[in-house]
């Protein structure tokens, strides 16, 4: 079986519907990937601000995954009760020992202009959360309910991606990438026995110094 966690916004959706189309659709073990959501609005799926609503439009409707491989988050409860809810979801999914954190094979995050990633906002308290492995949060842009992955469940996958696209996003990419180890929420994303990869456009890399650039 095969992890991964999704994230929302508009850079993932071209790769999304990369993956649906051949060669990828045929190359691709389908029956083995199991799918979660990073984070989601707490709004119906078929709200186009639905991170799920989105992802199934383009990815999840276009390819052979059975339906008990998808693990989209709840969006139709009590914010706190979806976050609890997700919870048991993982718990299910994944085969735990005693105390032990999910360990996703693959996570893709994006990046906020205010350094936020997932559903993780500056100077919110689920930046301290240690203990739970999503939690509801209110804020972002529009400022909304929503359920976020923390980070003791980030931390621990194998694989982080960051996905950025845009020049709105290139001071904040220079920021991160050349300050690490900051306060901002994608600064906190230090994976613990796995690796961390920047994809980043042409302009989202635009203020970035040449050698940073080429790398």
């Amino acid at each position: 079986r095969f992890f991964v966690a999704l994230s929302g916004g508009s850079t993932p959706r071209a790769m999304h519907r990369t993956l649906a189309q051949e060669p990828h659709l045929s190359e691709i073990p389908w029956h083995g990937v199991h799918l979660f959501w990073v984070d989601e609005r707490c709004v119906p799926w078929e709200d186009p601000a639905s991170n799920y609503g989105a992802a199934r439009e383009d990815l999840v409707g276009r390819i052979p995954l059975p339906g008990k491989q998808v693990h989209p988050m709840p969006a139709d409860v009590v914010p706190e009760d979806g976050a609890l809810e997700y919870e048991g979801e993982l718990a299910r999914a994944f085969p735990l020992a005693e105390g032990h954190e999910p360990v996703f094979d693959l996570i893709f995050l994006g990046l906020g202009r205010d350094g936020h990633t997932a559903s993780l906002f500056p100077g919110h308290a689920a930046l301290e959360e240690r203990e739970r492995w999503v939690v509801a949060v209110k804020g972002g842009d529009p400022d909304m309910h929503r359920l976020t992955m923390t980070y003791p469940v980030l931390n621990r996958a194998r694989v982080l991606v960051f996905m950025v696209s845009g020049k709105d996003k290139a001071e904040m990419v220079r920021t991160i990438l050349e300050t690490p180890g900051g306060p901002l929420p994608a600064q906190r994303i230090r994976p613990v026995d796995g690796r961390l990869i920047w994809l980043i456009d042409r302009e989202a890399a635009s203020f970035l110094s040449s050698h940073q650039s080429l790398a």
